[in-house]
């Protein structure tokens, strides 16, 4: 039944009602991500993002994305250098590239699927453009011309609604490894960073890291453009000492911590790495008092009447009762790769985990945190949306039984019913391949516990 059901599945990403468009503000976070100006195609634009930095749109301001080639369990997919594989032909029978499951079972509601270049709209070129610095053009299979950055291939997502939505993909990495469908990222704008540190999007927000990926911190006991780290200190704390050829820009300063050594700042804050950190990415760091990880931006805050609960593989989000929230992955074995984690989305997928198919059982085993009717959201990356909860669907306001409920990127967020006080993550991992490929994983605060199923 199980198999049935999971390929009795499909993907109708329906466009959201525009009410919901209308709720959506421009919210421009306090600190934001500075990026190096690059030439770009007459028409195109840098947007800022709450969840992705700054990142490449097109004269609509709508996010571009790339779909980079995946290897899955049985083959690969997404686009290969200086093509594109997504086309305008509807696709009809799973590919097989994630087992168990083989190919060429039938694909549900094949009325309503549509083609992968109507979820995800090539980013044309004129006849007569020509290649722009690291913007190039290449031909599709069918003459046009589409423009592509890196020489990869460019698109717009339909989940897209207004400039500096990113709703159709991220740069977050799951973890999921190959157990997870081969997914969209946005194009992201380079960022203003000196030359030896590299930036993370995380739950937490763009993270700062060396260009050996190791964490980079900074301390409250400091002074603008002055470090009080003293030698001692600076056994643990290593300074992230700056050449001497190093000149001040942008948010990013040099002092001199000792004659003739210099040290870099990041808004006026000196940086160190942590000697003790044996992890790439790490956020130990952060657990001394005083010291901190860096972030060029933070991720908006949740909903105020959220919490966060001590978990026993970390620290997750919570409704105010202490339940622990969750949110839904789902990717189809469709040679496309459409995402079905969407409400605008058939829920069959999710419907075959959540309750065998039933969607009463489903309601109470994975309820929606529902909104009370005063709640609004103060960004962009949360936002209140209308569920009919006997299909899982997108409803209007003023429909029969539906409801108010709490979503993030515009996916709904669940708690669990076995989860029965504060901290419990039993649902955790619940679906397949431990909930990366369809199923649900707990949305934990920090990075360094995200796909953990205990």
């Amino acid at each position: 039944m199980r198999r049935t059901l999971n390929f009795a599945l499909a993907l109708l990403l329906s466009a959201a009602p525009a009410a919901l468009a209308a709720e959506m503000r421009n919210v421009i976070p306090a600190e934001r991500e500075a990026y190096h100006t690059v030439p770009m195609p007459p028409g195109f634009r840098v947007e800022h993002t709450e969840l992705e930095g700054p990142v490449f749109a097109d004269s609509r301001g709508m996010t571009l994305y790339t779909w980079p080639h995946d290897t899955l369990r049985n083959g690969v997919t997404g686009d290969s250098k200086k093509q594109s594989d997504c086309t305008d032909e509807k696709t009809t029978h799973t590919a097989g590239l994630m087992s168990p499951y083989p190919a060429g079972l039938e694909l549900p509601d094949l009325d309503k699927r549509v083609a992968c270049t109507t979820e995800w709209p090539p980013a044309y070129a004129s006849d007569d453009a020509k290649p722009v610095g690291d913007f190039t053009l290449i031909t599709r299979k069918d003459g046009r011309k589409q423009w592509a950055y890196d020489e990869s291939a460019l698109y717009t997502s339909r989940l897209d609604k207004v400039p500096g939505d990113v709703l159709g993909g991220t740069t977050r990495e799951s973890g999921g490894g190959n157990d997870g469908p081969a997914t969209r990222r946005p194009a992201q704008a380079p960022s203003a960073i000196p030359a030896g540190f590299a930036m993370l999007t995380t739950t937490s927000g763009r993270q700062l890291l060396t260009d050996k990926n190791f964490s980079v911190y900074m301390s409250d006991r400091d002074g603008p453009n002055t470090s009080n780290c003293d030698e001692q200190c600076a056994r643990t704390w290593v300074p992230m000492l700056a050449p001497a050829s190093a000149q001040p820009r942008g948010e990013w300063s040099v002092f001199e911590r000792a004659p003739g050594v210099y040290q870099w700042a990041f808004r006026k804050r000196p940086l160190y790495s942590y000697s003790l950190d044996y992890d790439i990415r790490s956020l130990k760091g952060s657990d001394e008092a005083g010291w901190h990880n860096v972030y060029l931006q933070k991720t908006p805050a949740p909903p105020k009447h959220f919490t966060t609960q001590e978990a026993l593989a970390g620290i997750v989000l919570a409704d105010e009762n202490g339940k622990t929230i969750y949110t839904y992955n789902c990717g189809d074995d469709s040679k496309d790769q459409l995402a079905c984690d969407h409400p605008g989305a058939p829920q069959q997928y999710r419907l075959a985990i959540c309750g065998g198919g039933d969607a009463a059982r489903c309601l109470k085993t994975w309820p929606y945190v529902t909104a009370a009717t005063d709640a609004k959201s103060d960004s962009r990356s949360w936002s209140i949306i209308t569920i009919d909860p006997m299909t899982g669907l997108l409803a209007a306001a003023d429909a029969p039984g539906a409801l108010r409920v709490w979503a993030y990127r515009d996916r709904p967020v669940y708690t669990y019913a076995r989860d029965l006080k504060a901290g419990d993550t039993f649902g955790v991992a619940r679906g397949e391949h431990r909930g990366r490929r369809n199923g649900f994983t707990a949305f934990w605060v920090r990075d360094d516990y995200f796909g953990n199923t205990y």
